[in-house]
């Protein structure tokens, strides 16, 4: 097996890597539900590439996304449901349909530029999709909500839930009843903390990580662009407690919390 610049030998990689016996064991074992992580880590790499401007990884990143779709269509294919082609088939039909201003109909004709045309092609593709789904997925989901995305980041789909609601006034007046409500949510944890349960530790931080995008919300900030602010804080305060004990002769693993947490607190007055 060498490497080529034609899909169908990624095809064949991802099909001999998912044969029993002879494929690689952990490949083998994925499922759908095992891989979606990866799925999501890999098309967030992508837009890392994108924003640090690096050609060469964004080159990289998309093959791994790639692999991604590949590994996924070989699973279904396995099941009997759909193969590669099929999903090729499927978007290349769909940017066809969504595009008749460049693409001309079966007469030949080629349509005007119309944003209503695109509105109306997408509407009636949700609809055909709606029609596929189970009787019994359609009772038990919100006409008002069923708009906003499933496949957003969670906190991205969280604000967007949110916005939705409040447009028929299912919202808090005040910004200080939502830090009220975050409070509670918090002593909500720690009752689980105290029971050890972990089913409700899980459900309760949801409902605490959901009032605090709530909380975002109503204070007007971007809770995706906040986190990610505090990620990169926490990076630079991390490092200069490496660096700090580095300079010593020391390890982390060397450090005690409390000789960390001193770095830490350094890290901050220095930035300030």
């Amino acid at each position: 097996m060498i490497p080529s610049r034609d899909i169908s030998r990624l095809i064949e990689i991802m099909a001999a890597l998912r044969t029993p016996v002879t494929g690689c064991p952990w490949d083998v074992e994925q499922t759908f539900q095992t891989i979606a992580p990866y799925t999501i880590e890999e098309a967030y790499e992508v837009a890392d590439a994108i924003t640090r401007e690096d050609l060469d990884d964004l080159r990289e990143e998309l093959g791994d996304l790639l692999l991604q779709v590949v590994y996924h269509a070989r699973i279904a294919e396995e099941q009997g449901a759909f193969a590669f082609g099929d999903v090729v088939e499927g978007i290349t039909k769909k940017m066809i349909r969504r595009h008749p201003h460049v693409f001309p109909d079966a007469d030949g004709k080629v349509a005007k530029p119309n944003k209503g045309n695109w509105d109306r092609i997408k509407a009636e593709e949700k609809a055909e999709r709606a029609a596929r789904r189970p009787a019994e997925e359609h009772t038990s989901k919100s006409p008002l909500l069923s708009g906003v995305k499933a496949g957003q980041p969670a906190l991205v789909r969280a604000m967007e839930l949110q916005k939705k609601a409040a447009t028929v006034g299912f919202d808090w007046n005040d910004p200080r009843a939502v830090l009220q409500k975050i409070r509670e949510e918090a002593d909500e944890i720690e009752a689980a903390l105290d029971k050890r349960d972990a089913t409700e530790l899980t459900a309760e931080t949801g409902d605490l990580l959901f009032a605090l995008v709530n909380l975002a919300r109503h204070a007007q900030v971007d809770p995706e662009t906040a986190l990610r602010s505090t990620n990169a804080k926490f990076e630079r305060r991390f490092a200069h407690i490496e660096h700090a004990l580095a300079a010593k002769g020391r390890t982390l693993a060397e450090a005690s919390l409390d000789e960390m947490d001193e770095l830490w607190n350094e890290a901050k007055r220095l930035e300030k």
